[in-house]
């Protein structure tokens, strides 16, 4: 008699996870289409507005043909979804199959191990971690991301109607900066943010600290709220160049060397448009660029998803929108779910869900913990996106869609001058070029560009796009950014710059 309770109330503990492992599923299921899908409502009002200017300068043979290339795209991007959700699914169901009928025989042959309820009661736990757990850890991470100069006034060193130059403070016990070292200047990314560049400090997670915390005067540029600053929204390249010159002047004045650039991802394409210009002859006498997009039309990702757009339909009015004084702004959201369509096998809710499930299912009969770097990396992508003036855009559009020249030529000019790798050749000017091995986003081939140029100094990283940021900025790192790694000696970063301070005091000798 005990023994069919017992089994009555195992299977009855089981029924009853099951059903709330269910609901959870379907929850989740739910949340994750929301999330991915709430820009589409944006991108649909916005192709309302443009294609409400322009479709009566096509002629209804024209349209006909444009809607149907862009219904074939959409189609090919729903079947690139699916497939990719497949993979997942399948990877996902096999593993959990093989735990379920090994816990369905455990319990009806009475065999020591996870009976059929303990796998249900681990599914239900795993799902109620994902959709309740994981959303607070990446709510509770906020403190512990990015630079919060809003509770250090004192790193304000300077500012333009469009941008504010703060000094990185070390994160380091004890580390002081030395104001007589050569100053490292960054340029952050216009649509990733700045605070990636302060991944996490007090986990030793930093690029900007990474300098700071070797005592260097690290400075970074950043961009004022586009929101409620009308100079940032009608801002120019011009513009850009001028804040530039204005910032690395006042930063060699303080610390009487010439300037490091170092530009990450848009941050180091925009810095290297400044340098071709020469107008920063005598500030800046190195650069150093990471993942930066350097000629877009090599990508195969985002490159080929450009170019398979329908022609009609590739233009900036499509990620535009107006505020309400009438200046018109790059839709930092679009921009960003752009990212997401390109590589949408991989980056789809479903797959996205699935693999979270996976992430924190249990390991040998225990929890998985949300580590910080994952919820930082999540608070990052959810909250990160920003509005861009549209000369930015403008830039990186043009890049995406015309190539460099045979002689080098960028497709962008900055107060109407044409802007030349070759131009670098004359100048005793040193560059290291870094690049993420496995970037999705920015390829190899994309980063590279300039080697036919030029002679730079490369350093490749393993891992993707942010993982220089990251995963290498810890100081204890196998690819740590202050140190020389590999068989072929790559420096990184703050290797370079901590070098080029020894040479600069060799030739004081």
């Amino acid at each position: 008699m005990y023994d069919f309770f017992s089994t009555y109330c195992n299977w009855n503990r089981a029924l009853i996870a099951h059903l709330s492992a269910t609901s959870y599923f379907i929850e989740g299921t739910k949340s994750y289409h929301d999330d991915f899908l709430t820009p589409l409502i944006t991108a649909a009002e916005t192709f309302q507005r443009a294609e409400a200017s322009k479709l009566f300068s096509r002629t209804p043979l024209e349209t006909a043909e444009s809607y149907y290339k862009l219904y074939q795209f959409n189609h090919d991007l729903l079947a690139r979804y699916s497939q990719g959700s497949l993979n997942v699914y399948d990877s996902y169901f096999r593993t959990n199959l093989e735990k379920f009928l090994t816990a369905w025989f455990t319990t009806l042959l009475g065999e020591e191990g996870d009976k059929i309820e303990d796998f249900f009661i681990n599914q239900e736990e795993t799902l109620r971690r994902v959709i309740r757990d994981y959303p607070k850890a990446i709510k509770l991470i906020e403190p512990e991301y990015g630079f919060h100069f809003e509770n250090q006034p004192d790193s304000l060193f300077a500012e333009t109607d469009r941008f504010i130059l703060r000094k990185v403070a070390p994160s380091e016990p004890g580390v002081k900066t030395n104001e007589k070292m050569k100053p490292v200047v960054i340029i952050p990314p216009f649509v990733l943010g700045s605070n990636i560049l302060a991944f996490l400090p007090h986990q030793k997670k930093s690029y900007a600290h990474s300098f700071a915390n070797r005592s260097i005067p690290t400075y970074i540029r950043t961009m004022k709220n586009i929101q409620t600053t009308e100079a940032v929204q009608t801002m120019t390249l011009e513009d850009d160049l001028q804040d530039t010159i204005l910032f690395c002047e006042k930063v060699k004045k303080a610390h009487g060397k010439a300037v490091t650039l170092n530009g990450y991802c848009q941050g180091g394409f925009s810095a290297l448009c400044n340098l071709l210009t020469g107008k920063l002859n005598g500030l800046v006498d190195a650069l150093i660029t990471c993942v930066a997009p350097m000629d877009g039309t090599r990508s195969v990702g985002l490159g080929d998803f450009l170019r398979n757009l329908p022609e009609q339909f590739n233009h900036l009015d499509y990620g535009t929108k107006t505020l309400k004084n009438g200046n018109k702004i790059a839709d930092g959201n679009l921009m960003g779910w752009v990212y997401k369509l390109k590589s949408i096998e991989d980056s789809g809710p479903i797959a996205t869900f699935l693999r979270d499930i996976m992430m924190l299912s249990h390991r040998n009969g225990n929890c998985c913990e949300i580590n910080k770097t994952v919820a930082a990396l999540n608070y990052w992508l959810q909250n990160e996106r920003s509005d861009l003036p549209l000369s930015v855009t403008e830039m990186s559009y043009n890049s995406y869609n015309q190539s460099v020249t045979a002689d080098g030529t960028l497709p962008i000019s900055i107060g109407g001058s044409k802007l030349n790798f070759n131009s670098l050749k004359k100048k005793n000017f040193k560059w290291l070029l870094c690049y993420g091995e496995s970037d999705d986003l920015v390829e190899k081939e994309v980063a590279l560009a300039p080697l036919e140029w030029l002679d730079v100094e490369v350093t490749p990283f393993p891992k993707g796009h942010v993982a220089i940021a990251t995963s290498w900025s810890h100081p204890d790192s196998k690819c740590s950014l202050d140190s020389v790694f590999g068989k072929e000696k790559y420096r990184g970063p703050v290797r370079f710059h901590l070098d080029l301070e020894e040479e600069t005091k060799a030739k004081r000798k």
